[in-house]
């Protein structure tokens, strides 16, 4: 799908007509090729709905492509007062040299997950890909198979465990890991199948019983492993996945709307009802769960305070933790864990470094006014050294501990550690129970998966 459907709000661009839905429709255009401002951005009167928006410079070059569960409000917070110390160098430079800006409208934000992720993948925008190369990107894998399985994979993976020969398809590179698992949650309702359940047929031939899976019983698998699954049903099934994955969704309701009436011309209607579910269901998605999902997208409420913390058994199962609070509430929608890879041995220094690089590639989370760490000098000139990397001040406090591991001093920017001192301390308690508790997880499923 061409980006370039609709017409350009701001700047020289023309653009044709989205399948997706009503891109924007006349409004000013400005004539000159100077930098956007807020003044030019309130001149384009953006809908307050989903969709993929771009930043473009004076050559009509995407510079960037982003999406939105408000247009009007994601982009405006480009045009803040507090971009350069809230953004990475990467965007500020893109709102910088943006001199166009256009947008496509979606009727649901589920789409727009799914637009942007086309768009990234045919354009590669530079503000996109430079800091997260395809490597460290998710996508969405259908497998070569009798009934094909929809799984989710890093592109360093892909070439490895899904060459080419065993893969129907590939779709991505999806930015927001977050945000794709729980896309793909609204998606499976819509299109149950197959991920890692073992088809009845084989598991008959090696002597056992079929054994359904968990999905299965509550409607989110079609039954492969329950021997209940068609084929040929199945992969009409996938077809139709494929195609709204690959944002084709006007297609995609021409082609449900025909097979739902030869079905009724055959007085198939079971199956024409299910395919009539489907179609509402496509012309009316519920996707609250990516809606709660934006807020985080270039908004700030309150001071933010991010803490870090590795956990691990002499460098076994490392773990990496961030944990965050906003004027000094704990914020759990914003937790995260880090699985650390690149060590054999323990090394937290290291480690620490990888949790902040991989947290920083996310420009679409709002840095934090403070950052606590724990540990003493040797994790605070590691978290300067990736901040520097990136073009970044944030004020650093660290929790230095006494051979009990508890909190002995704190060391670092002598006002935050006045100001903030209980709550840097309860953040500091808190990330650490985190990063044990992930810790525990990965040597319980290491465990099992020896057993």
């Amino acid at each position: 799908m061409d980006p370039s459907a609709g017409r350009a709000q701001l700047g020289v661009v023309t653009m044709r007509t989205s399948p997706y839905r009503r891109d924007n429709l006349g409004g000013p255009v400005a004539a000159n090729l100077l930098p956007m401002t807020l003044e030019d951005f309130k001149k384009l009167n953006l809908p307050d709905a989903p969709g993929v928006y771009f930043f473009k410079d004076a050559k009509g070059h995407i510079l960037y492509i982003g999406r939105a569960t408000s247009l009007r409000d994601r982009v405006r917070s480009y045009f803040n007062n507090d971009v350069i110390h809230t953004r990475g160098p990467l965007i500020v430079d893109m709102v910088t040299r943006g001199t166009a800006l256009s947008y496509t409208e979606t009727d649901s934000v589920l789409e727009a997950v799914i637009l942007e992720a086309n768009l990234i993948k045919k354009h590669q925008p530079p503000a996109n890909i430079q800091e997260k190369d395809d490597k460290s990107f998710n996508y969405i894998v259908i497998t070569r198979e009798d009934f094909p399985r929809v799984l989710l994979s890093r592109g360093r993976n892909v070439p490895l465990e899904y060459p080419e020969k065993k893969r129907l398809y590939l779709i991505g590179p999806f930015p927001h890991g977050a945000v794709l698992k729980d896309a793909l949650k609204i998606i499976r309702k819509l299109f149950p199948y197959r991920d890692r359940c073992e088809p009845a047929s084989e598991a008959i031939a090696r002597g056992k019983l079929p054994k359904p899976c968990f999905n299965y019983q509550i409607g989110l698998c079609p039954g492969v492993c329950a021997g209940v699954a068609d084929e040929a049903a199945y992969k009409k099934q996938i077809k139709h996945l494929a195609l709204f994955l690959e944002g084709k969704k006007a297609t995609l309701l021409r082609t449900l709307e025909k097979e739902m009436k030869e079905h009724a011309k055959a007085k198939e209607f079971e199956k024409a009802g299910e395919l009539k579910r489907t179609l509402e269901a496509l012309l009316h998605i519920h996707d609250i769960a990516l809606i709660k999902q934006d807020p985080s997208l270039g908004q700030r409420s309150g001071f933010r305070m991010e803490a870090y913390d590795i956990a691990h058994l002499s460098g076994e199962s490392m773990a990496g933790a961030m944990v965050v609070s906003i004027d000094g509430e704990f914020a759990k929608n914003y937790y995260r864990r880090f699985r650390i890879y690149g060590f054999e041995d323990a090394h937290d220094v290291g480690a620490l470094a990888e949790v902040l690089r991989r947290r920083l590639a996310h420009e679409e989370w709002p840095l934090p006014d403070l950052i606590v760490l724990d540990g003493a000098l040797a994790q605070r000139n590691a978290a300067e050294k990736v901040l520097k990397e990136h073009n970044l001040s944030i004020p650093l406090v660290s929790v230095v501990k006494n051979e009990r591991h508890r909190p002995e001093r704190l060391e670092g920017r002598a006002d935050m550690m006045k100001k903030y001192e209980k709550e840097i301390l309860a953040l500091n308690q808190e990330v650490h129970r985190f990063a044990i508790a992930y810790h525990k997880h990965l040597r319980r499923k290491k465990f099992i998966t020896r057993a």
